[in-house]
C-alpha cells in the first residue's frame, strides 16, 4: 500500500520528534510531460506510483491564539487501505541560511471512522480537495508532482472542479529534528529540476487550497 502524497510514513511510539523538510513549486500543465521525463531520469523509480487522494482539513478553535489543525486523507484508488491523520505543526523561523522550510510532522494510519471521531471531539472541517497525481523518489527524497481540485458538492468526490491551470511539485523528506544538512541534499537536487520548475521555501501558513 502506497501512503498519502506529501506525507510520511507513521510514527511509531510517540519518542521521535520527526521533521519534514519541504520545498515546493509548480509548473504548468503543459510542462508536464517534460518534468516527468526529467523526474524519471534523476530518481530511483523510473515509473512513479500514482494516487488520487481525498482531504479533508479540520479546524478545532481554541478560546485564543490560531486554531488547531489537523489533515484527514484517504485513497480514492484504494478505498479499503487506512485513512491517514497527519499533523503539521508551525514552519521553524530557525536557521535562515536554511534551504528548506521545516516544521514538525506526525502522520498515523487511522480507521474509516476517523471523519466521525474528528467531529464528536469538537472539530470542524473546514475545506476538502481532491488532489492526484505521481510519486517519485530519490533514496529518502519523496517527489510529489499533483493535481488539485476542488469539491463543488461537500463529501462528493465525483464532482470536482480543477483550481488550477498547473501542478504543485512538492519536495520533501522526512528526518529526526536537528538534521538540517539534508536540506543541502535538496537544495542540489532542486536545482537539477530547473528551469522546468523552481522549487523554493515557501510558508504554508500563507496558502489556502
Amino acid at each position: 500500500m502506497e501512503a498519502p502524497p506529501v506525507t510520511v510514513m507513521p510514527v511509531t511510539g510517540g519518542t521521535i520528534n520527526m521533521m519534514e523538510y519541504l520545498l515546493q513549486g509548480s509548473v504548468l500543465d503543459q510542462a508536464l510531460e517534460s518534468l516527468l521525463h526529467r523526474l524519471r531520469g534523476l530518481c530511483d523509480n523510473m515509473e512513479p506510483e500514482t494516487f488520487t487522494d481525498h482531504e479533508l482539513v479540520y479546524l478545532l478553535k481554541g478560546q485564543q491564539g490560531n486554531p488547531f489543525i489537523l489533515r484527514a486523507r484517504r485513497s480514492l484508488s484504494h478505498p479499503t487501505s487506512p485513512w491517514h491523520l497527519r499533523y503539521l505543526g508551525q514552519p521553524e523561523v530557525g536557521d535562515k541560511s536554511r534551504h528548506a522550510l521545516v516544521r514538525n510532522c506526525v502522520d498515523v494510519a487511522a480507521s474509516h471512522s476517523l471523519p466521525e471521531f474528528l467531529n464528536e471531539m469538537g472539530f470542524r472541517m473546514d475545506h476538502e480537495f481532491v488532489a492526484n497525481g505521481h510519486i517519485f523518489r530519490k533514496g529518502a527524497m519523496k517527489i510529489v508532482v499533483s493535481k488539485l481540485s476542488r469539491i463543488l458538492v461537500p463529501g462528493n468526490t465525483e464532482n470536482t472542479e480543477r483550481l488550477s491551470l498547473s501542478y504543485l511539485v512538492e519536495l520533501s523528506l522526512l528526518a529526526p529534528a536537528g538534521q538540517d544538512t539534508v536540506s543541502e541534499d535538496m537544495r542540489s537536487f532542486a536545482e537539477q529540476l530547473k528551469p522546468l520548475v523552481h522549487l523554493e521555501k515557501i510558508d504554508p501558513s500563507k496558502q489556502r487550497h
